[in-house]
């Protein structure tokens, strides 16, 4: 079971969870390769034999294949005697000794990105529990497919040139971008990726901008550490405080104009939530409103 791959990782992870939770005998899956319709099988789970492994699998050839063309599940009882499908791949799964198999895509904004496959040794009717298993599986690659792809399109965006001008519009769109990847953060699995997302956010919120000094007229620099504030006025009588990660995430919504019942819609959080998180950072930001608590964080450089 050796692919590298942030993808791979989360396709593996669905197979054996597949495995585990209906019992089949075999599991194994793969994702189509780039600029090419066939499906690559990298992943596998129970194989005894090598025959599967690194077969690819064209669109509208053999049971995956079909699941690929048509974007929908598909599943056979006797896989080497079935007429609803193609046999290029008869000796493959000859040799793994298959018959009854299904196949279900990952379609990530109606594209085919894999198929995840289930199989026994017997030839055996697949009921409505595995087939709604495999289902679930496939969806927790789609989402987390979905999300990666959201995440590398506002990376490539906050660094495309200009992107942190000082201009009113490009400010905006970059709060925007710096609130959408705060969100996001959260939900990428992928550690190097989340670790990327929050340094993206981190040079964003230091960009040149408005109101990039203290009240003492030092520079962000002088006093910022990460997760933590210096509050505007004299430097021997500032305080330092530190934000969580949340308090940090509810300020770029609540910056952006959201409401707290739309903060905590993009952040997965209820509204009370969100304003308990609001309430704390504006305790330690001395702030007495919503904007206040803002203003402070920008002149910290913590937000854009």
């Amino acid at each position: 079971m050796a692919t590298g791959g942030a993808d791979a990782v989360e396709l593996r992870g669905a197979l054996l969870r597949l495995r585990r939770e209906t019992g089949l005998a075999v599991v194994f899956g793969g994702l189509v390769e780039p600029g090419r319709a066939q499906v690559r099988i990298s992943e596998l789970n129970g194989t005894t034999t090598a025959a599967l492994s690194a077969l690819a699998v064209s669109s509208g050839n053999g049971l995956g294949g079909k699941a690929v063309a048509l974007a929908r599940p598909c599943a056979v009882t006797d896989y080497s005697s079935s007429r609803r499908i193609s046999h290029e791949y008869d000796v493959a799964v000859a040799a793994e000794g298959l018959r009854s198999v299904l196949a279900v895509p990952v379609v990530v904004r109606r594209r085919v990105r894999g198929v995840l496959y289930g199989a026994l040794r017997s030839a055996q009717p697949l009921g409505d529990r595995t087939l709604a298993a495999a289902v679930a599986a496939a969806r927790d690659v789609e989402q987390s497919l979905a999300v990666r792809d959201e995440a590398y399109g506002l990376l490539t965006a906050a660094r495309e040139p200009g992107a942190q001008g000082a201009d009113g519009v490009a400010r905006e769109r970059l709060r925007e971008a710096h609130s959408a990847l705060r969100a996001l953060a959260p939900r990428v699995m992928d550690p190097a990726l989340r670790a990327d997302l929050l340094s993206v956010c981190e040079t964003l919120a230091a960009s040149p901008g408005p109101a990039r000094t203290t009240g003492s007229g030092q520079s962000p620099g002088a006093v910022r550490s990460p997760g933590s504030v210096q509050l505007p006025g004299s430097v021997r009588a500032a305080v330092q405080v530190r934000l969580t990660p949340r308090e940090l995430d509810v300020l770029s919504c609540v910056a952006v104009g959201r409401t707290n019942a739309g903060a905590g819609e993009r952040l997965g959080l209820r509204a009370e939530t969100v304003k308990a998180y609001l309430r704390s950072a504006m305790r330690k930001l001395g702030a007495h409103t919503r904007l206040e608590a803002v203003v402070a964080a920008r002149r910290a450089g913590l937000l854009p």
